[in-house]
């Protein structure tokens, strides 16, 4: 009997051929490429061959494993019919992939209220939560593009850019001169948050607004605005990043907006949301999603607002 490591080995590397790239692949499996490409790696050690070759096409099945190759997928297909055939035992669960700086900051905090409305209804975002995940697809994925697949496609909101400190940092700059107030401070750059090349970055922000004459592609980098956060509640530097997912710690005091509102830009690619066809006919999936749609509206406001 196959062990459960080499089955998740397997089901790793059916998704990787079939969608022919690692980071397609492991969306669908809530994990990052690396612990994607670490779980075909170990089965490739086992059996002493390569599995998959990385071209310009994106990943192509070795010539080892052709012979078993439609074996495979039509064993993970039979498993996800069943999955689907099985969801009557889950019919209040709720599976997430989402972008995992969105998921802790804007969607974590506000499910409370979700839950309050409809309490016997379970979540598991990007694989944690009140039940563990599942084999198949996600029911709702949330990102800032979808690929266009099976589905239904939703736009959230469209964020907006700006600068953000901690109190102490904004007095600190109050007092210095007039377009000097970020020289010496750290800029800390944020890599996965803006997602498209022709978002706004610290050197294109000092470019149109100033603040600083010297050095603003120089600081430390972060892949995750909550990474980020942590020196910025430290007093250790200013981040540019989206408003909606910081905005009850500005509200609450806790992060501040050291320069005027209109220095500050939408990002370029906005928040989407695709749910599965099949979980729409559930009635907790269809819930959920006209309440994130509802709380999607709201934060367009508050943007609006902020913005004028």
């Amino acid at each position: 009997m196959t062990s459960p490591t080499h089955l998740r080995s397997l089901q790793a590397l059916d998704l990787a051929i079939r969608r022919g790239s690692l980071k397609a692949a492991a969306i669908e499996l809530s994990i990052t490429p690396a612990a994607l490409g670490q779980r075909i790696k170990s089965l490739e050690e086992y059996l002493g061959y390569e599995l998959i070759s990385r071209g310009r096409s994106g990943i192509r099945p070795s010539r080892e494993i052709q012979p078993a190759l439609a074996h495979l997928s039509a064993a993970f297909r039979e498993l996800e019919t069943v999955s689907r055939l099985l969801n009557f035992q889950r019919v209040n669960e709720i599976h997430i992939t989402a972008d995992s700086d969105w998921a802790q900051l804007w969607l974590t905090p506000r499910l409370a209220s979700f839950r309050k409305a409809n309490p016997n209804t379970l979540f598991c975002v990007n694989g944690v939560g009140d039940v563990p995940t599942r084999l198949g697809d996600a029911d709702c994925e949330v990102g800032f593009s979808v690929d266009a697949l099976p589905g239904q496609v939703d736009s959230l909101y469209r964020d907006y850019l700006l600068p953000i400190t901690s109190p102490v940092n904004k007095e600190r700059v109050s007092s210095l001169p007039a377009n000097e107030e970020l020289e010496g401070f750290p800029l800390l750059h944020l890599d996965a948050y803006t997602v498209d090349a022709s978002d706004m970055g610290w050197p294109e922000w000092v470019r149109r607004f100033g603040h600083r004459t010297t050095d603003p592609e120089r600081g430390i980098r972060y892949k995750k605005v909550v990474q980020a956060l942590e020196a910025v509640y430290a007093n250790a530097g200013f981040i540019l990043c989206g408003v909606s997912l910081v905005y009850p710690q500005i509200q609450q005091r806790r992060l501040s907006v050291p320069f005027p509102i209109e220095q500050g830009d939408h990002a370029e690619q906005e928040y989407q949301v695709r749910f599965r066809s099949e979980s729409l006919k559930r009635n907790a999936v269809q819930s959920f999603r006209e309440w994130l749609l509802e709380e999607a509206r709201g934060t367009r406001e508050e943007i609006a607002r902020m913005t004028g």
